[in-house]
């Protein structure tokens, strides 16, 4: 026998690996979860009691297995807060120019008596 043959045989095979992948799968869903949280909580949304429950954690996954930040701020753009519903009241009164209201003028005394 070869030198290559006797490392070969006196090396049992790692399972390790094929364990550690068995329970990253199984495992993906909940780490999803919980990232989707964390990054909501870190853009600022606070998610509604039992959301993330129902959400199918498949979806949050990319294609390595591994929560996805793009899957998350797809699912979290319902939950963003949007900008007023009203027109800026830009160019209205006083404001018209974008500065300070102007200051009125002021006539003398004098003026005024005559």
């Amino acid at each position: 026998m070869s030198d290559a043959e006797r490392i070969f045989e006196a090396t049992p095979a790692d399972p390790s690996d094929s364990i550690r992948a068995e329970v990253e799968r199984e495992y993906a869903g909940q780490l999803a979860r919980a990232e989707l949280k964390n990054h909501a909580a870190q853009v600022g949304i606070n998610l509604p009691d039992g959301f993330t429950d129902y959400l199918d954690a498949s979806k949050l996954l990319g294609e390595d297995g591994k929560p996805s930040t793009d899957a998350m701020d797809k699912a979290l753009v319902p939950f963003k807060p949007k900008g007023p519903t009203f027109p800026q009241l830009v160019g209205a009164g006083h404001n018209r120019d974008g500065g300070p209201i102007p200051e009125r003028r002021r006539v003398s005394l004098d003026v005024r008596k005559r």
